[in-house]
């Protein structure tokens, strides 16, 4: 068997998956499948491994996680997030709704994004978010230009762009100078005296987030020092920074990359930052992918086997509109059989049946397999459902969490009357 992704939460007994106590099998025989099943145990402990580096020994706080929910922003895991003491990084309206909903505070949310719209910043500015990370001048104006009509003061930090090479996939790269994200390097400085003369900005921060998928720490220390030489610099102009956020995409394995250990990669950040003597600053960590990559995966049944002279594929009912990254990133996932089955294996392309060639979701995989068994899609808990969509108008999927022996039904199964809902047919004309 080839390498596979450590997935707390997840094991093989008797040769059958489980998700906790619970068999994969089950949850399929319940629900059907394409379904996503999520891990409650994988998602706290990776939430607690970063607290293990936020919390110093005394029991005061040194830093916080904000959940980084474009990832996956399903309310049941919002609700988990938020129970754990996590504030949310957002990147729209709609997103702060869903932590509302889920229970969450909106005075811990940070309210990124290049493109806030006037409704949204009202909306931010209206619930009291904790802070907005702006992108340009012209958003600042904005924002400026709000506050000052609801009679409010909006809390401001720029988000700057290092130009530092995350050494990522470049759909994925956000630090680099030509990026569309944040404000160049050389017109930080500027940008900050243009905030401190707005009469309803206060500046209350700075931030940096160079990408995702990150599987070294040396890019996140060359970006650390760059902000926090602006950081001095903007003290010695009269500019006090009280909180920085440093952003997220610290790596998951999904095909045997070394990953740095998540309370490790943490605390060398925070000590760097003490041992350059920024202790004083609030410090905010932005993790998605580290906190619910692999915590979930998605399951699907295999429709048909098909041999051509040059290839075998491996028809599954789930489909690129399902899992939008091995189509639009080339992302690998390790596949695997729910059950091990003492038959031969051969060599298969693992594709749906959306009618796209880019439809597929593993390539040249060695699987024993028949018609009928079902096949786990590990590493599936962030980007997975949140980038789904209804192409082909294919329903969303319903997605599972389990604790322990408890099955709960986070996501109902859509339907195709629920797509149809919102639409209109022209009338008919005379």
């Amino acid at each position: 068997m080839s390498h596979l992704p450590q997935l707390h939460g997840f094991s093989v007994n008797q040769n059958e998956w489980f998700v906790e106590d619970v068999r994969l099998s089950d949850i399929a025989q319940k629900y059907g499948t394409p379904c996503y099943v999520y891990s409650h145990k994988a998602l706290t402990q990776a939430f607690m491994a970063y607290e293990k580096a936020c919390l110093r020994p005394d029991g005061s706080r040194r830093a916080r996680v904000h959940f980084a929910m474009k990832s996956n922003s399903n309310l049941a895991i919002l609700d988990v997030f938020a129970k754990l003491g996590a504030g949310f990084d957002l990147v729209s309206g709609g997103e702060l709704e869903r932590v509302i909903a889920a229970g969450g505070n909106p005075h811990l949310c940070v309210f990124s994004g290049v493109g806030k719209s006037v409704a949204e910043i009202r909306q931010a500015l209206e619930v009291g978010v904790k802070c907005f990370n702006v992108e340009s001048i012209p958003e600042l104006d904005r924002i400026n230009d709000i506050a000052g009509k609801l009679n409010k003061v909006a809390p401001i930090s720029l988000r700057v762009n290092p130009d530092v090479d995350a050494k990522t996939h470049p759909y994925i790269s956000t630090g680099l100078k030509d990026n569309k994200f944040g404000v160049a390097y050389e017109s930080v400085l500027s940008t900050y005296e243009t905030a401190k003369s707005m009469g309803h900005c206060k500046i209350i921060g700075i931030d940096c987030h160079i990408g995702s998928q990150i599987l070294d720490i040396q890019p996140f220390l060359d970006a650390l020092d760059r902000i926090l030489l602006l950081i001095k610099e903007l003290s010695q102009r009269g500019i006090h920074i009280q909180h920085l956020d440093l952003g997220g995409g610290l790596g998951i394995d999904y095909e045997g990359e070394t990953t740095p250990n998540i309370t490790e990669f943490a605390n060398t950040l925070l000590n760097h930052i003490e041992t350059k003597g920024f202790g004083y600053l609030d410090v905010i960590f932005e993790p998605g992918r580290s906190l619910v990559g692999n915590a979930g995966v998605l399951l699907t049944e295999v429709e048909y086997l098909k041999p051509t002279p040059a290839k075998n594929f491996c028809i599954v009912n789930a489909a690129m509109n399902d899992l939008m990254r091995p189509a639009m990133y080339e992302a690998f996932h390790a596949i695997v059989p729910a059950q091990n089955k003492p038959i031969p294996s051969e060599t298969y392309d693992v594709v749906g049946p959306v009618c796209e060639s880019g439809d597929w979701l593993g390539k040249d995989r060695q699987l024993a397999i028949e018609q009928g068994d079902l096949l786990l899609i590990l590493s599936a808990g962030a980007y997975g459902s949140s980038m789904s969509s209804n192409y082909n108008t294919r329903p969303k999927i319903p997605e599972i969490m389990v604790k322990g022996q408890q099955i709960f039904l986070i996501r109902e199964r859509e339907t195709v009357q629920d797509i149809l809902a919102l639409e209109r047919k022209l009338p008919d004309l005379i």
